[in-house]
């Protein structure tokens, strides 16, 4: 495979859900799907004639994580490009199994049927659930799920050789479990602007490794500067705290727009989180309120039901990052593809 390879492809070894389709077919799967198809079967069908109509380019939503969402133009040839790099990255060949799990209202989901037209994958797709591998004991040779999705799948991945987990950061539990597995697992790295992911790493690994053709460096807040040529004529500058060694790999720290100033300390949320991830089982998340004598006071907020933590809860914790208060809400605000909301969830306390 070379860049060559423009969207109008369709690999001639491309299957979904088990049949042979070109181009044509696949508009008429789209047809069919839009009229008769379940709601993530419309979904997929409306991607289809987006991708294969005379427009070289699909308007995207961005997930509005950290602010509003906001529609950008994306050239499906970057789209390909990307696709290429993660063929490259995860040894992916014509032919090769996989399972397509996400929702194709998503950039992720969107770009599980590109990789599938344009390396030639034999294709299955099933409708977006928290447990896609249930009842279903197929062998696949690569997968992409979120977190959720992961932590319900363990029994079932024996079934699975690589699989690449993303959309929402991963906690020491659930990683802890994924290193046991025999399973190729990867968490990934990316965004919406850089059409999914631009880096991953094995679990258990602290460092992510960058895919083809893109290199990283830091800005002067250090936040990780991406440019990658095939996907954006434009340096993406990221919120995203790193370490950045030799080997052009990165450490994510946290985001900057995230960070606490509490009585001239500073504290990243994230790093706090990952300690605490062990001990909390239900969702949480690390933040502050404005005090008067702090200026902002570190808080934990947690989903559910009040419960009475132990003494030594905090003790993994320097002395700075043990939170405050404690609060906890019925249930979180997320977005669409159930990110936290984090500061219209603390604007509710």
């Amino acid at each position: 495979m070379t860049t060559t390879v423009t969207y109008q492809n369709v690999h001639n070894l491309f299957k979904l859900n088990g049949f042979h389709l070109d181009r044509g077919d696949l508009c008429r799967v789209a047809y069919s799907f839009i009229k008769e198809g379940e709601a993530y079967e419309k979904a997929v069908g409306d991607f289809l004639l987006d991708w294969f109509d005379s427009k070289p380019y699909l308007m995207l939503n961005t997930s509005g994580t950290t602010g509003k969402p906001k529609l950008i133009r994306m050239e499906k040839q970057a789209m390909v490009n990307s696709a290429l790099a993660t063929g490259d990255f995860f040894d992916l060949k014509p032919g090769d199994s996989a399972l397509h799990c996400l929702s194709t209202q998503f950039i992720a989901g969107k770009m599980m049927l590109v990789r599938g037209f344009i390396l030639g994958l034999d294709l299955d797709f099933v409708a977006p659930s928290a447990e896609p591998l249930i009842r279903n004991a197929k062998k696949y040779d690569f997968v992409a799920m979120v977190p959720l999705q992961a932590q319900n799948s363990l029994k079932s991945l024996h079934n699975v050789k690589k699989m690449i987990v993303g959309g929402a950061k991963m906690d020491k539990v659930l990683e802890n479990e994924l290193s046991k597995v025999t399973t190729k697992v990867y968490e990934t790295y990316g965004m919406t602007e850089t059409i999914t992911h631009i880096a991953a790493k094995k679990v258990g690994e602290n460092f992510f490794s960058v895919l083809p053709n893109i290199k990283i460096s830091r800005d002067d807040r250090n936040c990780l500067v991406i440019d990658a040529p095939l996907i954006s004529n434009e340096s993406i500058v990221t919120n995203d705290l790193v370490e950045i060694n030799e080997y052009n790999q990165f450490v994510f720290l946290g985001r900057v727009d995230n960070v606490i100033n509490s009585g001239g300390i500073k504290l990243i949320p994230e790093k706090i989180e990952q300690k605490l991830s062990a001990k909390i089982k239900e969702r949480f998340f690390v933040s502050s309120i404005k005090d008067p004598e702090l200026g902002e006071k570190l808080i934990l907020v947690i989903e559910g039901e009040n419960q009475l933590l132990s003494d030594d809860f905090f003790d993994e914790l320097d002395k700075y990052e043990k939170p405050k208060a404690v609060f906890y809400v019925p249930k979180f605000l997320e977005t669409e593809n159930g990110k936290l909301i984090r500061a219209d969830i603390v604007n509710t306390l």
